[in-house]
């Protein structure tokens, strides 16, 4: 019995005939900043939370969580996991910006699911260099946010560990489901 080929859908937008997607952007942007009113906020997030999400095009993280601009910091990695680079950012935006606050979100569906570790070793054979980062594939999306919630209960670098959440997101429904840390 053969498993059919997966069936993919067509995004609803598609870049112009003429040029690149970065061109549509720039053309965006100068829409964007030409009815742009500066309304005077600072760095500081005014909900002084930080929020860890995957980089999946899916999930539009202040629509999911209703949040305007300047309300939270939101670091964006491959699968939302917690990084030494996800700690240097939470670090600044603790200590040199006011955050308290953590919520992390990863979500089902997620592409570092299918990967494993064989993925650095088939760049280093590709490219002649082995990557210093890891890939941080996971099975698990629970265990995976508890790890990450733990990453940065236990980071000596952040002074504000007692609020961090975890949460996954359902792309198909966009209801997050909270994960309990101690599971």
């Amino acid at each position: 019995m053969s498993t059919p080929a997966p069936r993919f859908i067509q995004p609803t937008r598609t870049a112009p005939d003429s040029g690149t997607v970065t061109d549509r952007l720039l053309e965006a942007n100068r829409a964007y900043a030409a009815g742009f009113v500066d309304p005077g906020m600072g760095a500081r997030p005014v909900l002084r939370v930080a929020v860890v999400a995957c980089m999946d095009a899916r999930i539009d993280l202040h629509a999911a969580l209703g949040l305007e601009l300047g309300d939270c910091h939101t670091v964006r990695n491959a699968g939302g996991v917690v990084t030494d680079d996800t700690i240097r950012s939470l670090t600044i935006s603790q200590r040199a910006l006011g955050t308290r606050s953590v919520i992390l979100i990863h979500h089902t569906g997620c592409g570092l699911q299918t990967l494993t570790e064989d993925f650095r070793h088939e760049l280093e054979l590709e490219v002649g260099q082995r990557p210093a980062w890891a890939v941080e594939s996971f099975r698990d999306v629970d265990q995976d946010v508890r790890q990450s919630m733990q990453r940065v209960r236990t980071s000596p670098f952040l002074p504000h560990t007692d609020d961090v959440r975890g949460f996954v997101f359902d792309v198909t429904t966009r209801l997050l489901r909270e994960i309990d840390p101690r599971s």
